[in-house]
């Protein structure tokens, strides 16, 4: 793929080769992730997004980046992983500041199964990480709920209604 943004090859390079402190080396100083789980919160500046990506690149393996499109200072970028064995789909949506550094990310993931997963996994760490030790252990046990709910949807109720 032609990539004429050097700060997105950076970023791609250092996901698909799971390096945390190179992707945070294609971000502005300011930068904002929107997490792909909730609304409630972002994740500001440089150290906050090292901290979710150090956690989040050890749980997804093998991210193969497909397909990027981009319009002006504003890029999507799509790629196809692992977590726990399940099948992964990111989107990504990157806008950049006039100097080329990433600004602004967004993150959608898919199938919900894999989303729930993911939710299990970097919860507990992300709350360690800021000092939430009460929480770090109750994170595993509402997400657990929640990917036993998106699981079983997934294996057995929604292929019944499946278009035949």
């Amino acid at each position: 793929m032609n990539q004429p943004y050097p700060a997105v090859a950076a970023w791609r390079a250092a996901g698909e080769a799971g390096d945390a402190e190179a992707a945070v080396a294609a971000l502005s100083p300011g930068v904002t992730l929107l997490s792909p789980i909730t609304e409630r919160f972002t994740f500001q500046g440089r150290q906050q997004v090292r901290d979710l990506l150090e956690v989040a690149l050890a749980a997804i393996d093998g991210i193969t980046y497909t397909d990027q499109v981009a319009e002006g200072r504003t890029v999507a970028l799509f790629y196809e992983a692992q977590v726990g064995g399940r099948r992964l789909g990111e989107a990504q949506r990157l806008r950049l500041r006039a100097d080329g550094l990433i600004s602004e990310i967004t993150l959608f993931i898919r199938p919900l199964p894999a989303l729930t997963l993911l939710m299990t996994r970097l919860g507990p760490e992300l709350a360690r990480r800021n000092r939430q030790p009460g929480l770090a252990r109750l994170i595993p046990l509402a997400a657990g709920m929640l990917h036993s709910m998106a699981d079983t949807g997934e294996r057995h109720i929604m292929p019944r209604a499946a278009p035949r």
